[in-house]
C-alpha cells in the first residue's frame, strides 16, 4: 500500500513538473536589441508606441530600443552582431553588401515605401532646377544617404555629377552652413532638414527642394534589417517583431499625439509640436502610400526593387547588379491583415 501511494505521489510530482516546464517554455521571453537609424524624433515614435502599448511583449519579446547614428551605421551595427534588428536605409544596405559579401544582410520589412532623400537650396542662390547644381558646392555628412545616392539623381536629371563639389560636415552643422551661405545646397532626409531649417528661422517658401522620389528614382527607404543568424534561427521572432511594428505605426497614424507622448517619455527635451509635424510628414510622404494603403506595410513590388537596384548599381559603381532576393526577402512578412495601417 505504501509503495503504491509513493508511486502515485511521484507520478503526480512528475506531471506537475512537466506542466511547469511547459508553462515556462510557453512564457519564455526573447530579448531583442533594436537600433533606430537616428535620434528619438517623430519618425521613431511608432516603434516606441508599439513598446508602450505592449505589442512586443504580446509577441514574447523584451525589446531594447536604442538611438542610431545614421542609416549606414545601423547596417554595420546589425552586421557586427551588436544588434539583432535595425531600421536602416535599404540603399546603404546594398552598398554595404557589395563591399562586405561575407557579412551581407537582407531587409525583410519595408518601413518607408517612398524614400525621404532630398536636396535643399535657397531660391536666391539661383538654383531653380537640378541642372543649376553644376558648379555649386553641396554639403552633407559623408554617410548621408541622400549624398550617397546623388550620382543616381544626377544621372536621372542630366546633371554632371563631377561638376558638383561636396563639402563634409557633422550633422548638426548641415543646415546652419546652408543658412550662413557656406554651401550652396545640402542633401538630407526631407523631414529632417526641412524642420531643422524652419527651426533656424527659414521660411519654406524661400527654399527650392528636389525630392528624389519626384525625379524617377525607384528607391525605397528605410527597412527592418536582420542578420543571417536571426533569419536562420529565429524566423518567428522576426515575424512577431514586424507584426508589433505595424501595430505601432497603425496606432501612431490613428493618434499621432499619443505617439509623441511615447517619444517624450524617452526624451523630455523634445519639442512636441515639431516632432508631431515630423511624424505627420513621414506618414504622408513616406509611409502611407497608395501601395501601402492597398497591400499593407512591409511588402515591396519586385519590379520596382529591381529598377532601384539597377539605379543603385550605377550610383555606387558596383561591379555586379545584385538580385532582388539578395537584398530583400518576404519570408518573414506577417499576414496582410496584420500589416494594414488603416
Amino acid at each position: 500500500m505504501r509503495s503504491t501511494r509513493l508511486k502515485s505521489v511521484m507520478v503526480a510530482l512528475g506531471a506537475a513538473c512537466l506542466v511547469a516546464a511547459s508553462a515556462s517554455g510557453a512564457g519564455a521571453v526573447d530579448k531583442v536589441k533594436f537600433t533606430l537609424d537616428w535620434k528619438f524624433e517623430g519618425n521613431a515614435a511608432p516603434f516606441l508606441l508599439a513598446q508602450d502599448n505592449g505589442y512586443f511583449a504580446a509577441e514574447g519579446l523584451d525589446v531594447t530600443i536604442d538611438t542610431g547614428n545614421g542609416s549606414a551605421g545601423s547596417v554595420i551595427r546589425v552586421a557586427s552582431g551588436t544588434y539583432d534588428i535595425g531600421a536602416a536605409d535599404l540603399n546603404s544596405l546594398v552598398e554595404f553588401n557589395a563591399g562586405n559579401p561575407d557579412r551581407a544582410l537582407k531587409a525583410y520589412f519595408m518601413i518607408y515605401d517612398e524614400p525621404p532623400s532630398a536636396l535643399f537650396a535657397f531660391k536666391k542662390s539661383g538654383i531653380a532646377k537640378p541642372k543649376d547644381l553644376e558648379g555649386k558646392t553641396l554639403g552633407a555628412p559623408v554617410f548621408d544617404a541622400a549624398r550617397k545616392l546623388f550620382p543616381a539623381f544626377a544621372r536621372a536629371t542630366g546633371v554632371a555629377a563631377g561638376a558638383v563639389k561636396w563639402e563634409a560636415m557633422d550633422p548638426p552643422l548641415r543646415e546652419p552652413m546652408l543658412v550662413r551661405g557656406q554651401v550652396d545646397a545640402i542633401s538630407g532626409f526631407y523631414f529632417t532638414s526641412l524642420l531643422n531649417l524652419k527651426a533656424q528661422g527659414v521660411n519654406p517658401d524661400d527654399l527650392v527642394i528636389f525630392k528624389y522620389s519626384d525625379y524617377g528614382m525607384a528607391f525605397y527607404g528605410n527597412a527592418l534589417v536582420a542578420s543571417p543568424d536571426m533569419m536562420k534561427n529565429h524566423p518567428d521572432l522576426l515575424k512577431g517583431f514586424a507584426r508589433a511594428v505595424a501595430k505601432g505605426w497603425r496606432d501612431a497614424i490613428k493618434n499621432p499625439p499619443a505617439a509623441i507622448e511615447a517619444l517624450k517619455k524617452r526624451d523630455p527635451l523634445i519639442n512636441p509640436a515639431v516632432e508631431l509635424e515630423r511624424l505627420n510628414m513621414v506618414v504622408k510622404d513616406n509611409v502611407l502610400t497608395a501601395d501601402v494603403k492597398a497591400n499593407g506595410m512591409g511588402a515591396i513590388r519586385k519590379e520596382r526593387m529591381a529598377k532601384a537596384i539597377e539605379q543603385l548599381t550605377d550610383a555606387f559603381a558596383l561591379a555586379k547588379v545584385p538580385a532582388v532576393e539578395d537584398i530583400f526577402t518576404d519570408a518573414y512578412l506577417p499576414a496582410k491583415a496584420d500589416r494594414m495601417l488603416q
